[in-house]
Parts: structure tokens; C-alpha cells; sequence
């Protein structure tokens, strides 16, 4: 079963005519991942098989008696291992939490994709917290690119799109708080879309939910609309929570076209983007042109780089969740990285976190700006090139954490964005578009991100 061959609305289907069992279904999925896995190391845990197939059966029996058991009725996914599933320890990716409990309560998230018949599978590999945008930890190592096993999917959910771009699994679940689903996707050759804050509700005291989102990982957009019409809506649970708007989201996704307008802004203002991502994206681009699109290519949207005042944010917040732990004696295996984000966040004064939230109005206001020109924003999804993993990517052959830079202002200023697979570098690794939209516009976001994807031949294929 390689679900690279099918969609969510074909597998449904075939599903509910019975032209395939959801038992046989599960069968080849964990026959898939059971193959490949090892290689890949993008799920870092599985339910038990025995159980799956139950639930895959008990799926089977209720079409059998003419039921309804949901749109997403015996789908396989991957949940984040940073978003709790019932029965399936939630590590965060740190052995701070490697001998925690079963979660015994699913995340809203997953409850609503369970809701809709989808079965987990297991958890995919996060770096600790999400802390970076590679996948990798000392809890359970690195998660390799199906591209090629030398180089990283990216992060932080590395281990859901490669999972994806393996075909293991049709649908994931992922979390974004400064690119974390949009850097794997691009990465790894498909499609993946950040919603705007409280589209799909979190909840709780999520750790960065200032600037965090959650929201399904599929290879294509128009799977991610089937996902989200069963994830939208307002929730009691979360202070940022947004209405449904009541109708789906499908038919006018089947009805996308290309916008006429798109600003190109390669740079964003502030960004040095290597030279192999730009003719990539160039090539993304003109083919928009050539295809009726009016492209105004704008120097800069943003007038100052917003990394330092989105590190303030994702370091604070950080810090609140983790710093109480600096005195455990496993503080010493956690991620460097993340030992000096809490120490940095630490450091930082309440003034400080206030003046990084006005630097989200600040910028927001710069790209309503921009926005008067063309309702969609163009720029590459990463300034640099994949990295080897354990490494930085590169630009320009120097390696560098700016390689990641270019998703981070949109998490503070919580537009929805999206990354479509633009072509391959040099060296066969794919390169991201990313697409933005205007405040709350997800809907628009998605036809005219998936009308770019159509336009450049949809998700990449790895070889493997």
C-alpha cells in the first residue's frame, strides 16, 4: 500500500464501496511501515496491531450494516508526537517525558480526525518541543528525507511528512509555530499549509500558542481541505478558537483558479536566499506568468527582519514550560539548542515579550500593505538548501541557521500560508513556494495555493 498513489477522497471511496476493506487497508499499511520505517525513522512509535486491525474491522461492520461511521472512515494517520493520543505516550521528543504515561485523552484535534473515522497509527518524530527545523533527538534519533536517507525532512514535523512523502500514511497531523509544517513539506517534496491561529483549536496551555498552530499534514492541498472541514470550528477549550463559517470548504476548492494577482517578494526584505533555491522558484514563477498571472515583485513586505523579536516569543514561552527542569539531572541529554532558547527566554524582561507583540501588529500592518497590490504573497518556503542531517542548510554553500528564515514573520502575525513543491535543486532535493494570504482568508490561501501546485505538476515523487 503506497499512498502515494491515491487520494483521501478516492481511498474514501473505495473504502465505502467496498472495493477495498479497511482491514486490508491497515494490513498494508503497517506492512508498509514496517518495511520502511526502519530506514526512515518517521514514526518513533505504533499502536498495537492487534487493536488496529479490531478498529479496522469494526469500520468494515458498519459499513457492512449501511452506517455512516465518518467521512475519514478507516483512514490510517500519524499523529505528532507532540499532540496527545490516547494510549500512546506523548515524549515531546525529550527524555524528559520519555517515561510519561498513555495519554488517556486525545487533543481536540485528534478527537475531531477520530471522530471522523480516521484510526492512529502511531506517533510521528518531533524534535524536543518543536524546538528546531530539522527532526532529530536523543530520544530517538534522526528522522531521514525519503529524498535521499543522507539529508533531513526538515522540521518540526519532520517525522509526519516524511511519513507522508513515503506514502506510510495518507493523513498526519502537525503543528507550526515558525514553519514547522511548511519547512518539512517543502522539504520533502509535497504540499503543506499553516492555518491561521484557532482555525483547528489547540487548547489547553499549549507550549508557544502564541504562536503555534495545529492543523493536518497531507501530500496534497486538496487532502487538507478534507481534513480540515472535519477539523474547523470554534471550541470552548481555546481562547483563540475561530467560528465555523457552517458550509464545507470542498466544492469551492474544486472550483480554484490561478489568482490574478500574486506579489513576488523573493527576499521578503530582509533575507539573502541561495542561488539554487531562487532559479527554482523563478522558474515557479514565470510559469505563473506564463499561464496569465500578474506577478509585481516587491523588494520588501517586511521592513526589518522579524527573527529577533519571534525569538523573544518562542523563547519565553519556552522558558515557562521548560526552565523548571534546568536542575534535573537529565537536563544535561536535552537538545543544546533548546537548553539556550530556555536560557535565553529566562533572560528576557516582561517589557521585552510586550515589545515582540507589538512587533506582530507592526508587521501585520506591512503586509495589509503589501496586500493592496495582489491578495497573495510569493516567496521561496526556505532561504536555503536541505540540510545534511545533523547540519545547517546551506546558502550559497555556507552553512547557516538563516536557512529557515523566511516562515517565522507569518507566525507572529498568524496569516494562513502555504508551501507547494516548486521543482528540485541541483543536487535532486525539492524546494518550497510559499504562499500567503490575508488575514483569516485560509479558504483563498488554499484554491490558489492548489491551483499553483496543479500549475507545477503537484507533490514530488521520491525514489527509493
Amino acid at each position: 500500500m503506497d499512498f502515494r498513489d491515491t487520494d483521501l477522497t478516492t481511498l474514501a471511496a473505495d473504502l465505502r464501496a467496498g472495493r477495498i476493506s479497511a482491514e486490508e487497508l491497515m494490513r498494508g499499511t503497517l506492512s508498509r511501515i514496517e518495511a520502511l520505517n526502519p530506514k526512515l525513522n518517521a514514526f518513533v512509535s505504533l499502536a498495537d496491531p492487534d487493536r488496529l486491525l479490531a478498529e479496522a474491522r469494526a469500520v468494515d461492520a458498519e459499513f457492512a450494516r449501511g452506517e455512516d461511521p465518518g467521512p475519514l472512515a478507516g483512514i490510517p494517520m500519524g499523529v505528532k508526537d507532540i499532540e496527545d493520543a490516547r494510549g500512546l505516550v506523548t515524549t515531546f521528543g525529550s527524555v524528559l517525558w520519555a517515561e510519561a504515561e498513555p495519554a488517556t485523552a486525545d487533543s481536540i484535534e485528534v478527537t475531531r480526525l477520530r471522530a471522523a473515522g480516521a484510526i492512529v497509527v502511531g506517533k510521528t518524530n518531533s524534535p524536543e518541543f518543536g524546538c528546531k527545523g530539522a527532526t532529530d533527538n536523543a530520544l530517538f534519533g534522526a528522522t531521514r528525507n525519503p529524498w535521499d536517507h543522507d539529508y533531513s525532512p526538515g522540521g518540526s514535523s519532520g517525522g509526519s511528512s516524511a511519513a507522508l512523502a513515503a506514502g506510510l500514511v495518507p493523513l498526519a497531523t502537525g503543528s507550526d509555530g515558525g514553519g514547522s509544517i511548511r519547512i518539512p513539506a517543502a522539504l520533502c517534496g509535497h504540499s503543506g499549509f499553516k492555518p491561521s491561529q484557532g482555525r483547528v483549536p489547540m487548547g489547553g496551555a499549549p507550549t508557544t500558542g502564541l504562536l503555534a498552530v495545529r492543523g493536518p499534514m497531507t501530500l496534497r492541498l486538496k487532502d487538507t481541505v478534507v481534513a480540515l472541514d472535519v477539523l474547523r470550528g470554534d471550541h470552548p477549550g481555546d481562547i483563540f478558537g475561530l467560528p465555523d463559517d457552517c458550509r464545507p470548504w470542498q466544492p469551492d476548492y474544486e472550483a480554484r483558479e490561478l489568482p490574478e494577482r500574486v506579489v513576488w517578494a523573493p527576499t521578503l526584505g530582509f533575507a539573502e536566499i541561495d542561488a539554487e533555491v531562487l532559479r527554482v522558484c523563478n522558474a515557479a514563477v514565470e510559469a505563473l506568468q506564463v499561464a496569465g498571472v500578474e506577478v509585481i515583485e516587491a523588494e520588501a513586505v517586511f521592513d526589518s527582519h522579524p527573527l529577533p523579536h519571534w525569538w523573544t516569543l518562542w523563547t519565553v514561552l519556552m522558558a515557562r514550560k521548560l526552565g523548571r527542569f534546568r536542575d534535573d539531572p537529565r537536563w544535561e541529554r536535552v537538545d543544546p539548542a533548546l537548553r539556550g532558547m530556555v536560557e535565553t527566554g529566562l533572560g528576557a524582561s516582561g517589557v521585552d515579550f510586550a515589545l515582540a507583540i507589538d512587533a506582530c501588529h507592526h508587521y501585520n500592518d506591512q503586509l495589509e500593505s503589501a496586500f493592496a497590490d495582489a491578495p497573495y504573497i510569493l516567496s521561496p518556503t526556505c532561504a536555503g538548501r536541505t540540510p545534511k542531517s545533523g547540519a545547517d542548510g546551506t546558502i550559497n554553500g555556507r552553512p547557516t541557521a538563516a536557512w529557515v528564515e523566511m516562515t517565522f514573520g507569518f507566525n507572529m502575525t498568524r496569516n494562513p500560508a502555504a508551501s507547494v513543491h516548486a521543482g528540485l535543486d541541483s543536487d535532486g532535493m525539492p524546494v518550497g513556494l510559499q504562499v500567503v494570504g490575508r488575514q483569516r482568508d485560509d479558504l483563498g490561501v488554499l484554491c490558489a495555493a492548489g491551483a499553483i501546485e496543479d500549475l507545477l505538476g503537484g507533490p514530488g515523487r521520491a525514489v527509493f
